[in-house]
This record gives C-alpha cells, sequence and structure tokens, in this order.
C-alpha cells in the first residue's frame, strides 16, 4: 500500500510538473505576443558570465547576479541559437507532459528529427543550460538527465514513485554491485533507515572494496561512488539524504587538489551550477585524502602536474578556500607538490583503509 509520504511525494513531484508546464507555458504566451504585436520574439537569459557569477556566503554557494543577456530573433547572429532554444523548451514541455526521460545525449539525436541543427552535443547542452538559467529549474525537473555513473548501497527502504512502480519498495542493500543513481532512485521516497551516516567515495573500486568489508554494518552507513566529480543526481540524492534522513555526509577522496574539489562541490556547488538550488550539503564534510595524510600516513605518492599546481593557485582564489582545512590543504599540496589515491592505503594491506583510515576519519569529523 502507498504510505501517505509516499503520497505527499508524489503530489509534490505533480506540482512541480506542473509549475515546470506553467513557466513552458508563459514563456511560449510572451513569444506569441511578440508576434501578434509586430515584434521579434526574444527571450531574457540570466548572464552566465564570470563577471555575473558571486559567491554568497549566507547559503555557501554561487549563485548568479543580476545581469541578464537579451536573444532576440531579430538579431541574425542570434536566430540559430533562438530557434533552437524554441525547439529544446517545446521538447521540454513534451518531456514532462508525457513524463519521459531523455539523456543529453537523446536530446542531441532528437534534435536531427525536427531538423534542428546542433554542431555537437556540447551545443546543445549548452542550450540546456540556458533553458534551466531561464526557468531557474534544473534539466532533471524537464525530464533531462545524464548518464548514470554513481552507485548506491546501504540500508535504506526506498519507495519508488515514478509511474509503472508506484508503491513498489526496494532495500537498498540488496544488490552487492550497489544500484544506480537515476531518476528513479532520485525521486523515489526514502522510507527509513539503520544508518546513521552517509560515505560518499570518490572511486568505484574502493566503493567495492567498503561493501566488501560491509562498511555499512561496521559504521551503520550508506555508502554512494561518486565516480569522481558527483553528477547532480547523486548530489540531489546526497541533499536528500542529508536533509530529510538528518544523516551527516562525510566525503572521502583521492589527495590532490582534483579530489579537494570535489568536496567542495557536494558542499556548496560549482559555479556552473550557480543558477540552481538544492544541489548542495552545506554541512558535508571533507575528511581526506588530505595533503597532511600523505604525509601522516607516508603514503605512496605521485609527483603533481603542472595543471595539477595551477589548478591549486586558482582555487587559492577561490573565496571558499581561504579558511580552515580546505586552505592548509592546498598549502601543503603546493609545498610537497605530491599527491596519492585512495588505494595507496593498499601499501600496508587492503583492508588497512577501513580498518584503520577510516575509523579514525570518521572520529575526526565529529570535531570538523
Amino acid at each position: 500500500m502507498t504510505t501517505n509520504k509516499a503520497k505527499d511525494r508524489k503530489l509534490k513531484t505533480n506540482e512541480k510538473q506542473k509549475s515546470i508546464i506553467d513557466a513552458l507555458k508563459m514563456h511560449g504566451a510572451k513569444v506569441y505576443d511578440d508576434l501578434e504585436n509586430g515584434q521579434f520574439p526574444k527571450f531574457s537569459i540570466p548572464s552566465r558570465s564570470v563577471s555575473n557569477i558571486v559567491y554568497d556566503k549566507k547559503i555557501r554557494q554561487y549563485i548568479l547576479g543580476n545581469s541578464a543577456a537579451l536573444r532576440s530573433s531579430r538579431n541574425s547572429s542570434q536566430l540559430r541559437s533562438f530557434t533552437q532554444l524554441m525547439w529544446l523548451a517545446f521538447f521540454a514541455n513534451r518531456l514532462t507532459q508525457e513524463k519521459k526521460s531523455s539523456t543529453l545525449r537523446d536530446v542531441y539525436y532528437s534534435s536531427q528529427a525536427f531538423d534542428i541543427e546542433f554542431e555537437d552535443q556540447s551545443e546543445s547542452d549548452n542550450i540546456i543550460v540556458d533553458l534551466e538559467a531561464i526557468l531557474s529549474k534544473p534539466r532533471e525537473d524537464f525530464h533531462i538527465f545524464p548518464e548514470e555513473r554513481s552507485s548506491i548501497f546501504g540500508d535504506l527502504n526506498i519507495e519508488y514513485t515514478i509511474p509503472g512502480y508506484e508503491g513498489k519498495t526496494m532495500n537498498l542493500s540488496n544488490h552487492p554491485d550497489g544500484y544506480a543513481i537515476g531518476p528513479s532512485l532520485t525521486t523515489a521516497e526514502l522510507l527509513d533507515t539503520s544508518a546513521e551516516i552517509v560515505i560518499a567515495i570518490e572511486k568505484g573500486g574502493l566503493f567495492t572494496r567498503f561493501v566488501e568489508e560491509q562498511v555499512d554494518k561496521k559504521f551503520k552507513s550508506i555508502i554512494i561512488n561518486t565516480g569522481g566529480q558527483a553528477p547532480r543526481s547523486t548530489r540531489t540524492l546526497l541533499k536528500r539524504l542529508h536533509d530529510e534522513m538528518g544523516l551527516p555526509v562525510i566525503v572521502l577522496t583521492d589527495g590532490d587538489v582534483y579530489g579537494e574539489h570535489i568536496a567542495m562541490v557536494i558542499k556548496s556547488g560549482s559555479a556552473n551550477a550557480a543558477h540552481l538550488r538544492d544541489l548542495t550539503v552545506p554541512d558535508a564534510k571533507w575528511v581526506g585524502v588530505w595533503a597532511t595524510d600523505i604525509e601522516k600516513f607516508k603514503l605512496p605518492t605521485i609527483p603533481m602536474t603542472e595543471s595539477d599546481i595551477k589548478r591549486c593557485h586558482d582555487l587559492q582564489s577561490d573565496p571558499r578556500y581561504q579558511e580552515g582545512i580546505w586552505k592548509k590543504e592546498l598549502d601543503v599540496f603546493l609545498k610537497i607538490k605530491r599527491k596519492a589515491e585512495l588505494e595507496a592505503f593498499s601499501k600496508y594491506g587492503l583492508t588497512n583503509i577501513t580498518e584503520k583510515y577510516l575509523p579514525q576519519k570518521l572520529e575526526l569529523a565529529k570535531s570538523l
């Protein structure tokens, strides 16, 4: 039987769907109004230029400022992108109305059936971001998703809300390879869990190791493989686990500047998604692998590349890296100019990372 919570989520999903359709209709009506008034149709798109992206300390994430760009069918140089945007709005409305999902790649190929030309997928992806900015809604709300590459494992009971599976329940510890984090999972009702913490891991190999070593049981945790930089569906689920289930989120990454940034994106988002909300877990904690851990645990290392060093310097100018562990570890990376992978702990045995390193870090996380 469908739970009251699932009914509430279904209601919210329907309300979200209606708000997307209403927003698309509103912008469509403006196009008709312009035509009826003898004017060239146009869109006002919030500017995503660097100068219009600012860090909001209050909500602890990047947001867009007030600047906007006008895309008009009157401008011959903008006519192509205007047409692409018009078609995408039509396609998004169709997906939402029919409750069907599409991938970023699908959108690129679907456009060809309507004689809409994109040079490549990156161009169509960019138009999708334009529509997100106009609607102030993530593409997932109008049923466009990236390819799945993240997974989850642990004692978490969910109830599906997608058509055809409504009311069906699943425990996410039933499959040792974990479950792919896709639309059905991110929209499911989160029923109950015995877990007390969420551990997000950058690497798929370590995710498998953690499942094998029953980290979920030993540390009462839900384990998530972010597959590198966490996709937005994964960040959405992390936020829901934190906000709805009250679970602290900790992040384990490789000991390099890119791993540090993976943790920061989970915590406070990215400049590329400054036009969106609800993708961050501001209280998430990055527990390693830190630069200081490389020295402390005498891990096997790899020399940092010029690109690594440049990235460190770039992040030093980011307001999020101006204090605390974030600044300290960047400084140490630049000092030692070495990096280490999570797998480096295997030098001390395959289970060293779960039996020694992880318990220390979980204890330390309580004081961060």
